[in-house]
């Protein structure tokens, strides 16, 4: 969901049949089978520089905990490029005085190693303080990751003096690595919350909140189109992807509608799609081949396939959720599964240029013989086109 959904700690529930999950020595010899595999020289990363493809590592930057960015993923054969989530606020913490320490670490990496990057930034519930001076906020729970049911902040999305303020960032941003071989890809973003996507708080005390905030689906599709408008001109060089979400189930006569907030949805893809042409990438960060899947969003994504330029994210790590990503206690197996859901054609035999994975299952022993196999789907892909 644009940052792992899990990590926060927050119960899940999952319906897992005790009878499905394997044995010891089943587990045990399957790995060995990988291992064995995994032996035979793998394929090559993507050498396409024309569009986002293959697979992806999700970088998280976690100031928290460590002041640098652990960037051993970019040295795996089987990864293409790499997706770093961070926060606008841990960026440019005193307006005007951005700290660009960590990203000129990762493109640099990403030069020397080849491989290209997505920056995933994150406005919204982690703006700098000083960005929301001024600005009409709303105070709402994290719906998701980290910190989930924190009470923070959150801009309204059409607020013109928050998103100029992003927009005069994202200005700074493009004359520095605008013109880097490796920067491939940057997710829109602003009108958001609490990742990328275009979601916002929906609970039912939450919607009381926007219906008093006056929001409508004009005002925010409109917000939508500002930024489209604005990384079309600020990134020439680049894709632009659009994390899908929704709008709200309230109409423009504020009233609650159960249709508009998929309504909505479509006329913001539509809209993208318009302004941003050839260099729109349309983005799902919910895949997952567990016991919750939502469906209708992997399917609509699978059928953009081939139209435009289309990517999965799953929704958190194998590694440590294993079970929720549809195979409790064997994360290869959970990784292997996603994938194959990732990489379903549509009815035009179309697949998704692209995968993102999370660090922990690009960076585990366990894992590398699913990640060759990941990658030999679109090498494979590749070689047929």
């Amino acid at each position: 969901m644009g940052i792992s959904r899990l990590c926060s700690g927050v119960p899940v529930l999952l319906a897992i049949c005790l009878s499905s999950w394997p044995s010891p020595s089943a587990y045990a010899q399957r790995k060995a089978e990988m291992q064995k595999e995994n032996q035979q020289s793998p394929p090559r990363a993507s050498t396409d520089d024309s569009a986002p493809s293959g697979l992806v590592a999700v970088l998280q930057n976690k100031p928290q905990v460590d002041r640098a960015l652990d960037l051993r993923a970019l040295n795996n054969p089987f990864i293409s490029g790499v997706a770093l989530q961070i926060h606008w606020g841990d960026i440019e913490a005193v307006e005007g005085k951005p700290e660009w320490s960590k990203l000129d670490e990762l493109f640099a990496a990403a030069e020397k190693s080849k491989k290209w990057v997505q920056l995933l930034i994150f406005p919204g519930f982690f703006s700098p303080a000083w960005a929301l001076e001024g600005v009409k906020t709303e105070q709402f729970a994290i719906q998701y990751g980290p910190g989930t049911g924190t009470v923070l902040s959150l801009p309204m999305p059409w607020n013109t003096v928050y998103l100029n303020r992003w927009f005069e960032f994202l200005k700074q941003l493009s004359d520095r690595y605008g013109k880097s071989p490796a920067f491939r890809m940057i997710a829109a973003a602003g009108p958001t919350s609490v990742s990328v996507e275009f979601t916002l708080p929906g609970k039912p005390e939450d919607m009381k909140k926007w219906l008093n905030d006056s929001y409508t689906p004009r005002k925010y599709i409109e917000a939508w189109q500002k930024v489209f408008q604005v990384y079309a001109a600020d990134f020439p060089n680049q894709w632009v992807s659009l994390s899908m979400g929704s709008g709200l189930n309230i109409n423009d006569q504020s009233k609650r509608d159960p249709g508009e907030g998929m309504r909505t949805q479509q006329t913001i893809i539509d809209q993208a799609m318009r302004l941003l042409g050839r260099r729109f990438v349309l983005q799902n960060s919910d895949l997952s081949a567990g016991p919750v899947q939502r469906r209708r969003g992997t399917s609509l994504l699978i059928g953009y396939s081939g139209r435009i330029i289309t990517g999965f994210q799953l929704r958190t790590s194998c590694e440590h959720n294993s079970g929720d990503m549809g195979a409790e206690g064997d994360p290869p197996l959970a990784l292997r599964k996603s994938i194959d859901k990732g990489m379903e054609p549509n009815s035009a035999g179309q697949h998704v240029n692209y995968l993102e994975i999370y660090e922990p299952d690009v960076l585990a022993d366990e894992m590398q013989p699913v990640l060759r196999y990941g990658a030999s789907l679109f090498a494979r892909k590749q070689n047929s086109h």
